[in-house]
């Protein structure tokens, strides 16, 4: 090779270089995150299953509520708050972990293939290949933006409200203790109305939020949890119908198809207008297909089937399964209503 070609070269290999090199970086940040993965796989367990004891325990203290030493009552309450928060943040650490993880390796596999590609072993363009590009990463991070916005809207209108009551009351109490004891036990009554009222309305937020029990027992005892209280909530006549072969999936894929399920319920719920409603989950050996009809006013398929609209519920819905090989089927027949449904590989 003469010097004019060594020199023309130099940017290429000095790339292939850079690659090689990056590509060891990508695989020890790989070997840690899977370790860290593995460590808060294990504490999320144990965590799952001093939370289960627990409640466990709660559920013997309410049928003895009476018997029951209070001081008894306040310790359980608190160790059962501190061990689903601390269960609640280790799951939001190990979906981000997980989520690193899906990323890396999605990195370091098109460093092997472009350096595969560069070093003459393939023969497809490098162009042909799909890494995450900047604006997919937008998309993702506008997601993740918009979710938390929810969130704190949900608390601040829900939880943070009652507090706010809660506190109201109790002044009310307090003061009422030096003038007139009856007024202020039926004080006390309402404000034990609206703890509880309060509480149940934290579990169902808790449950949208993050469904312990997909965890412990999977996706399709949650789903069907999820659908009857969905039916209990709105008064839409909602059943769940599940066929295949039943087992449990990874755990990113059974949150995928969760919280796809959730958003189309949603969707009925705010949008549809409708009575009735069914969700169907298909399992066979390679996939999942989830269906959620409706029998409500349906609406316009055709910008989200043309790609015209890069925003919503059903646009970040199409976008996660995307980044798993999934598609999205949505459909409006002529006699009126929705049918929307998906579909992952399970491996």
């Amino acid at each position: 090779m003469s010097d004019k070609d060594k020199k023309a070269n130099e940017p290429l290999l000095e790339f292939v270089e850079f690659s090689q090199t990056e590509l060891e970086r990508v695989q020890t940040s790989l070997k840690e995150i899977d370790l860290l993965v593995e460590q808060s796989q294990g504490e999320v367990d144990k965590l799952a299953q001093r939370n289960a004891g627990i409640t466990a325990r709660l559920h013997q203290i309410q049928a003895q509520f009476e018997t029951v030493p209070r001081e008894d009552i306040r310790s359980i309450y608190e160790t059962a708050q501190d061990t689903q928060q601390r269960l609640f943040t280790m799951r939001g650490q190990l979906e981000k972990l997980q989520s690193d993880q899906i990323h890396l390796r999605q990195y370091a596999d098109y460093i092997r293939k472009s350096l595969l590609f560069l070093e003459g072993g393939s023969a497809r363009p490098v162009e042909e290949e799909t890494p995450i590009i900047e604006s997919e990463i937008e998309h993702i991070i506008q997601a993740q933006e918009d979710e938390r916005r929810k969130i704190s809207r949900q608390v601040h209108d829900g939880p943070a409200q009652s507090l706010s009551n809660f506190i109201l009351q109790t002044e009310i109490a307090l003061r009422l203790f030096d003038t007139d004891i009856e007024k202020a036990r039926q004080e006390l009554q309402n404000l034990k109305l609206s703890a509880t009222e309060t509480f149940s309305n934290v579990r169902d937020f808790i449950f949208d939020l993050r469904p312990m029990m997909l965890d412990d027992l999977g996706l399709v005892p949650t789903a069907k949890r999820y659908v009857e209280a969905f039916k209990d909530k709105t008064g839409i006549e909602v059943s769940c119908v599940v066929t295949g072969k039943e087992r449990r999936l990874e755990s990113h894929r059974e949150v995928l198809v969760f919280r796809g399920i959730q958003e189309l319920l949603a969707n009925i719920r705010d949008h549809a207008q409708a009575t009735q409603g069914k969700v169907s989950i298909f399992l066979d050996e390679d996939s999942v297909v989830s269906t959620v009809e409706d029998n409500g006013k349906g609406f316009d398929v055709d910008p989200y089937v043309k790609g015209t609209i890069n925003e919503g519920g059903l646009y970040t819905l199409r976008e996660r399964l995307n980044q798993v090989g999934g598609t999205l089927n949505l459909e409006c027949p002529a006699e009126g209503g929705t049918r929307v449904s998906f579909t992952i590989p399970t491996h």
